[in-house]
């Protein structure tokens, strides 16, 4: 919105034709967004034959074709998937390439499964001539740092670079130490402690923090469209959010929460990735990512963020509306200002020479 001064509003009814238009809408996504399965898939394989199990943490991959040679995949946060993270960044993304979406499971998570999952999907794409940009969102990516931290050299030459919008890389950004928590703690982080703590044999005790974060992670999502404008694009995809939400399983739930517990933070002394970085840090980042966060010190200082990512960019992500800052990885209601720096960073990386003579 380009007056400052502009208040929100809030839908309180939803009239039957709007459910007609919501309805509707998730169809033609699910028009554009269809399932794929690349051609070889020996990474995914290998894994189901160390560990049977890992069955139950098969991503699913889903691809939007788009206009361009350079495609992207996305690796969403806890909630929502993927495929509705960047329902507002899709027309900007299909300009360049197609678009891949890791959605998790709902049924499980396995760390070994997903990375073998996108590394047979970065191989797929190299098979047809293009080298692909990587978003990946809060939890996200953590999920990525990881990869690339493990991946093999190929992988890394074959990625043309990485976005990470409001990186969560470690447990440590989202959990106090216990003397750092004299201000009181957060549902969020205190919902999450729990969970880390909980007995990985006990069912009843893992579902029954589960089932308070699913709660807390509605409330988050509820919050961030209080006092604006649900549009139908809006409602179609809060439904798909609670249907995450709602159906992952409590051992779905845990083994998300089990991979952030296990990420390791980077070493400042090794380069993670040498292509081009972008990172996008919300302004009110802080409302969720706590004060002692290593990846918030990470980006905010180039002298540290520069060893891991030597061509790294870091933006902050600003609201265009007095009063209403960007919350943590608000694609969905504060896309505008996310769309301007990324189209600016996909036309400077893309079409260096266009720009030129422009």
């Amino acid at each position: 919105m380009s007056d400052k001064s502009a208040k929100l509003h809030v839908v309180k009814d939803i009239h039957p034709v709007v459910s007609a238009f919501t309805a509707a809408a998730g169809l033609m996504r699910g028009i554009s967004i269809k399932h794929f399965t690349p051609k070889s898939r020996r990474r995914e394989f290998a894994v189901l034959e160390r560990n049977q199990d890992s069955h139950r943490g098969r991503c699913q991959i889903f691809r939007e074709k788009g206009a361009g040679t350079v495609p992207t995949i996305v690796l969403g946060g806890f909630v929502p998937d993927a495929t509705e993270t960047v329902e507002f960044q899709r027309p900007l993304l299909r300009q360049h390439g197609s678009i891949y979406y890791l959605n998790y499971s709902r049924a499980g998570f396995c760390q070994e499964m997903f990375a073998a999952q996108l590394a047979d999907l970065i191989e797929e794409l190299v098979r047809k001539g293009q080298r692909p940009l990587i978003m990946g969102i809060s939890f996200g990516c953590g999920l990525l740092s990881s990869f690339m931290r493990t991946a093999e050299e190929l992988v890394h030459e074959s990625v043309r670079g990485l976005i990470l919008v409001s990186p969560v890389i470690t447990t440590d950004d989202l959990i106090r130490p216990i003397e750092q928590k004299r201000d009181g703690v957060r549902i969020l982080e205190s919902n999450l402690k729990k969970i880390v703590a909980a007995d990985p044999s006990n069912e009843l005790d893992i579902s029954k923090h589960i089932e308070r974060s699913r709660r807390c992670f509605q409330a988050l999502f509820n919050a961030g469209g209080e006092n604006r404008i649900l549009r139908v694009r809006h409602l179609a995809i809060r439904k798909k959010i609670n249907d995450v939400i709602e159906h992952t399983t409590a051992r779905g739930g845990f083994e998300r929460v089990t991979a952030l517990r296990n990420f390791r933070f980077p070493l400042l002394g090794r380069t993670l990735f040498h292509g081009p970085v972008l990172v996008l840090l919300a302004e009110n980042e802080s409302d969720i990512l706590v004060p002692s966060s290593p990846t918030l010190k990470l980006f905010s200082e180039p002298s540290l963020f520069t060893r891991i990512f030597p061509a790294c960019l870091v933006k902050t992500v600003k609201s265009y509306v007095v009063g209403d800052g960007v919350a943590h990885a608000s694609l969905i209601f504060h896309h505008e200002a996310y769309n301007a720096l990324l189209d600016s960073w996909y036309g400077k990386l893309l079409y260096p020479r266009l720009k030129l003579a422009v």
